[in-house]
This record gives structure tokens, C-alpha cells and sequence, in this order.
């Protein structure tokens, strides 16, 4: 199918490795100019480099926090006149309700929340003149079932939610969609943090803590990073313009809801 955005441009936060990167490979692929932006300047550069050598698209690369207000303001400035926004970051830590204070909490929605809110209010007013954009924020399956460990994401990630519901209706008139893919578990170095957490607190292999997660999933495998990318394409292409405010789960069929 062609997506109809070839020649378009998009920020992808956290896009150098895992479902950021899947996204940025997908978007390239669809002949879409990136700017990719995360932390870690090796690992950023390098993806920047097989993207541009595979798709021959125009890249830009960010290295910064998008969870700091110096990150957010270099990736802003960057990003001027872009036509899609993929918000992402990495997920706050597990543990448990009696662990964290309000400087995690804290944390948490500056990355998981505040930080993708200020990328909208920053880069969607062009899109709204232009009377066309995309935004795709990469948020949790928890925000349908909460994840008892996962407190933190379960709160901030709501929030974000919250804030879509409301805010992809006011723009959806000026040919701007928002909507929200909600990842289960993917074959990703996050997957690969919590199965480290399991694999100590039961002093098992790390095989095993796979196959064990691995068979609550009805699919019965993890996620790929290309199947991802490849939905939150065509949630950025130009048959997707009726999607509005929209919280879809990839996650292999692991939460288990009627609606």
C-alpha cells in the first residue's frame, strides 16, 4: 500500500533502537525525511546512517533528553515544520507502590507525559495552518489494564491519554489526528530489562522468564519492532485522517477486554 507521504517529514523521539527505531524505519521506508533523536549519540548515529544508506531519505539526528527542557527546546528547534510527531521515551523502573516518593513520580511525567504534551503544543499549530498532520505517541498496554509494577508508567501514561482524548478532538477539524499505539511486549531492550527483573527476584534463566511471559501472551511470541513501525506508519499516512483520538493495542492480544 503506499502510505501517500512520500517527501513528508517526521520527529521521532527515542528512534534509535526498539519500537522508536521501528517506527523511523517504517516512516523512511515510505520516503518520509526523518529527524531521529534519542540519548545516546553511538546508537543514534549509527541507525541515522543505515536508514539513510537503505532509504536514501534526508536525516537529521538530536541527541538529547526530550525528558529535560534543554532536550526539548534543541529537538524543537530541529523539528521546525515537521508533518508528523512520533512522542516516545523509555518507561520509568518497576516496583512497587510503597518505593516511590514524588520525585519518581516526578520523573515519570516529565518523560512519559509532560514531555510528549510539550512537543504537541510546540510543532502541531504549523501542522493545524498547513491542514495536515500526524501525531503517534508511543505510550503502555497498561493505560487499558494497569500493570501492578509498572505504578509509575500506569500513571504518567494516563495522564498523556487523558490529555489526547481532549486535545485530538479540538485539532482533528484542521486535518490534525492524535491517537496513541499502546505496546504489550516486544522483542526490545525494555522487554529485556523487566525479564532481568524476573530472572532475579525468582533466580531463574532467562529463557525460562521468556517462555513463561511468553505464554500469557495469546500470540504466544513477543512483538517485533517492524510490525510496530508498520502500524504507527499507517496511522501517520494519509488514509488514516478519520483516526482520531484512538488508544490501540499491539500487544499480541494480552489484554484481555471485550471493547
Amino acid at each position: 500500500m503506499d502510505l501517500g507521504i512520500k517527501g513528508k517529514k517526521a520527529l521521532v523521539c527515542a528512534s534509535s533502537k526498539g519500537l522508536g527505531l521501528g517506527c523511523a524505519e517504517a516512516l523512511a521506508a515510505a520516503g518520509v525525511d526523518l529527524v531521529m533523536n534519542a540519548r545516546g549519540v553511538e546508537a543514534l548515529e549509527a541507525s541515522a546512517a543505515r536508514l539513510r544508506d537503505t532509504y536514501g531519505v534526508n536525516i537529521t539526528t538530536v541527541a538529547a533528553d526530550v525528558a529535560t527542557q534543554e532536550g526539548q527546546a534543541a529537538v524543537i528547534a530541529e523539528a521546525q515544520g515537521v508533518d508528523i510527531l512520533v512522542n516516545n521515551a523509555g518507561g520509568p523502573p518497576p516496583g512497587m507502590w510503597s518505593d516511590w516518593d514524588r520525585d519518581d513520580f516526578i520523573a515519570a511525567l516529565d518523560a512519559n507525559m509532560l514531555a510528549p504534551i510539550a512537543l504537541i503544543k510546540a510543532l502541531i499549530p504549523a501542522m493545524m495552518e498547513r491542514g495536515w498532520g500526524r501525531v503517534v505517541n508511543i505510550t503502555s498496554q497498561s493505560v487499558r489494564a494497569p500493570i501492578g509494577v509498572l505504578g509509575l508508567s500506569n500513571a504518567a501514561r494516563t495522564g498523556l491519554t487523558g490529555y489526547v482524548a481532549g486535545t485530538s478532538r479540538q485539532v482533528a477539524g484542521s486535518g490534525v489526528t492524535i491517537n496513541n499505539l499502546l505496546p504489550g511486549i516486544h522483542a526490545t531492550d525494555r522487554a529485556d530489562a523487566l525479564d532481568g527483573a524476573v530472572v532475579s527476584a525468582r533466580n531463574i534463566s532467562l529463557d525460562t522468564a521468556r517462555a513463561e511471559r511468553a505464554a500469557t501472551i495469546p500470540a504466544g511470541r513477543y512483538g517485533t519492532r517492524d510490525e510496530f513501525g508498520a502500524a504507527c506508519a499507517f496511522l501517520c499516512s494519509q488514509h488514516a485522517g478519520f483516526i482520531v483520538g484512538q488508544s490501540i493495542l499491539l500487544d499480541g492480544g494480552a489484554t484481555n477486554l471485550t471493547m
